[in-house]
């Protein structure tokens, strides 16, 4: 199955950043959010993306008009008809995905396959929701998705090997460096990524070193070009918590114990960047 047009459900940080991949690509986007604010900012984030790559000279002005050319959007569903893949990257939230999942899956063909770039929901669970089942599969994309290498290619119990190869093959042509990966919680990278942080904060509540001592030890002795204090201040001390509580309720196992100091943290409200102050001040 050859895919040359890609729907894109959420104009958002992710939903923004598939679609610019995807148009450099040769690969032509309709994007669909609620409003039409949502999409033109959207928009806006992909030609402001791009200014910065014209600017170091990675691609040229007519590179930029030619890829945003390629973005089609809509506030409408029906409008996705036109796509032989549909990448649903909305919020983070199981009950507004399916949502969306059920009204898209009533919409688009049979033949559609349906993707989510969820971090942490069942794809066996998603699927299920859809007549298309064989037909859906995870597809995890990293932030910044046009610069970040990586898809998360998520295969539920019910995705077919045509599904996987097609979605594969399109990641491929993306110029990214997909892996395959079973449904489970966290999938691959974050199942070893948050972890590492909690294990982080342990250190830290433990009084071993100082942040910045753990940061630059996983730095300059793990080659991490950010350590995993740092790293859980930019994600959000929340998200770390959530993740790990995830974790622990459908793995049940007690390595997964978030520590105490992080869940302390979160009650006092020092979140991160976003709250300005975290492990760290901003």
């Amino acid at each position: 199955m050859s895919i040359s047009t890609v729907g894109i459900i959420g104009a958002g940080t992710m939903g923004n950043g598939i679609a610019q991949a995807c148009a450099v690509s040769g690969i032509n986007i309709v994007m669909v959010d609620i409003s039409d604010a949502a999409v033109q900012k959207g928009l806006a984030t992909v030609s402001g993306s791009l200014d910065r790559l014209i600017k170091k000279e990675k691609i040229t002005q007519a590179d930029k008009d030619t890829a945003l050319a390629r973005i089609k959007t809509s506030t409408s569903y029906d409008a996705l008809k036109a796509a032989q893949l549909v990448i649903e990257a909305a919020t983070e939230n199981y009950e507004l995905k399916l949502k969306i999942l059920k009204q898209v899956d009533g919409i688009v063909g049979p033949d559609v396959i349906i993707a989510s770039n969820t971090s942490s929901i069942s794809i066996t669970k998603l699927a299920a929701a859809t007549s298309r089942a064989d037909k859906f599969i995870g597809m995890h994309f990293f932030n910044p998705v046009p610069m970040m290498a990586l898809v998360e290619i998520i295969r539920g119990l019910q995705t077919s090997d045509a599904t996987h190869d097609a979605v594969k093959a399109m990641a491929v042509a993306l110029g990214k460096s997909p892996i395959t990966v079973k449904n489970a919680p966290g999938f691959v990278v974050n199942r070893i990524l948050v972890p590492m942080i909690n294990e982080a904060f342990f250190v830290l509540a433990e009084g071993l070193a100082t942040p910045e001592d753990i940061d630059a030890g996983m730095k300059l002795g793990c080659n991490q070009p950010i350590g995993p204090l740092a790293l859980a201040d930019m994600v959000g001390l929340d998200v770390c918590l959530a993740v790990m509580d995830v974790y622990l309720a459908e793995f049940g196992d007690s390595k997964y114990r978030a520590c105490p100091l992080l869940r302390e943290m979160v009650a006092a409200g020092r979140l991160g960047r976003k709250t300005g102050q975290g492990v760290y001040s901003y």
